[in-house]
């Protein structure tokens, strides 16, 4: 297939990229290149402004994957405006450019924190309510759906928590956080130990994308690998790191409030997709240890999306 993807070269495209060449596909990427280039020199990168598109770029065109638009709630909150238009806006306009061209799929990296803050675990059926920007912006760019017809699919993928090594490296996702604290200070900060999240490695996110194209299915997916606490996660990193390098680290627990809290069920991907996910948290860290090398000074500001953002 020919695959263009808008934003790419992030976290997750930086990774998923070079295993859709591996599979034969063509692959293409349009991104503004914030955080740098680290794809194969395989894929064609063009560097643009996806609000610059026209009908044009999307000729040709069988798959085009929405990773684009701002991808956490710091960077949401620093600019609410940039982010109802880049996650709210900007998809609809894209699935707009993309029927016309002839464009047959259309999948949307959404994120379970539609979901806002719930007591239940919550499965694609429950009414999404969220009540803070990044929440509410990647609701609304779920508007994708109403292009659906029988000539133009829609792929919606409720994503928790993506954690894990990227070519285009991280350290302001919830575990990989959590790491960096405890090699480098020797502790991990836990705001609300009972708030709760869907985490899920990046392996597995890249494998569940490779479902979606095999299956050319329509819908809204919930899509991680577990529900945990915010204290579980803290647990799991605390032991693997005692388990791994001998390192005792310390849990500093406190009771910050929290916007968040949101279980998701994954029954639908593994009845539909046939997606089930391999990797737990423990390997997650246990991946990270071993690109310590490699990573570097983890306090680089180039791993932090929100610093970047500022600069820019």
């Amino acid at each position: 297939m020919n695959i263009l993807c808008g934003g790419g070269a992030g976290f997750i495209g930086s990774e998923l990229m070079p295993v859709l060449l591996k599979l034969g596909h063509k692959v293409q990427v349009i991104d503004l290149l914030w955080f740098g280039n680290y794809l194969p020199k395989e894929v064609n990168v063009i560097k643009k402004d996806l609000f610059d598109c026209t009908e044009e770029d999307f000729k040709g065109i069988d798959v085009f994957i929405f990773l684009a638009g701002l991808s956490n709630d710091p960077m949401a909150e620093y600019s609410p405006a940039k982010n109802f238009i880049s996650n709210g806006a900007l998809p609809s306009y894209l699935a707009y450019l993309c029927k016309k061209a002839g464009v047959k799929r259309f999948i949307y990296a959404s994120s379970a924190s539609v979901y806002g803050f719930t007591d239940k675990e919550c499965t694609e059926e429950d009414r999404a309510i969220s009540d803070y920007p990044y929440g509410i912006s990647k609701l609304l760019g779920e508007q994708v759906s109403q292009f659906q017809d029988e000539n133009f699919s829609v792929a919606v993928l409720r994503q928790g928590t993506v954690c894990g090594v990227s070519s285009r490296m991280r350290f302001d996702l919830i575990v990989n956080t959590m790491l960096k604290t405890a090699l480098t200070e020797g502790r991990i900060v836990v705001n609300n130990p009972d708030i709760w999240r869907p985490v899920y490695d990046i392996r597995d996110c890249v494998e569940s994308y490779v479902k979606v194209l095999q299956s050319n299915v329509s819908g809204i997916f919930n899509m991680g690998a577990e529900n945990l606490t915010i204290l579980q996660i803290a647990s799991a990193v605390k032991e693997t790191v005692l388990q791994q390098i001998g390192m005792e680290i310390l849990l500093e627990i406190k009771n910050v409030p929290d916007k968040r809290n949101y279980r998701v069920s994954f029954g639908k991907a593994r009845k539909v997709l046939g997606f089930k996910a391999k990797y737990t948290v423990k390997d997650t860290v246990i991946n990270i240890i071993k690109n310590r090398k490699k990573i570097g000074d983890m306090n680089q500001d180039k791993y932090y999306n929100i610093k970047i953002f500022k600069s820019l």
